[in-house]
């Protein structure tokens, strides 16, 4: 069942990578993605961090299908997180 969209938490400067949440039936799941990954998506390189929101909503749709099809593969406990790396990219 594919995962729902929620909220922007925003860029994560020390993990480097762009945080947001999605619902599972009721339930919140945190999902992260690479900032190297985002630039992959984008097609290009080192973004500044105070454009990784307007780079996120520009592939959000993408970046939420990926952490859906993450979701759908991985281990279900409470407190799971959603990453989406470069390697998650060729799928």
């Amino acid at each position: 069942m594919p995962l729902a969209r929620d909220r922007i938490i925003g860029h994560d400067f020390e993990r480097l990578a762009f945080r947001f949440t999605m619902m599972n039936d009721g339930d919140v799941v945190h999902c992260q993605i690479s900032d190297a990954a985002m630039d992959e998506l984008a097609g290009m390189q080192g973004t500044e961090s105070s454009a990784r929101q307007a780079q996120f909503m520009s592939l959000r749709e993408t970046i939420e299908r990926l952490a859906s099809d993450l979701y759908d593969e991985a281990p279900r406990f409470k407190g799971y997180v959603v990453r989406i790396f470069t390697r998650h990219l060729g799928r």
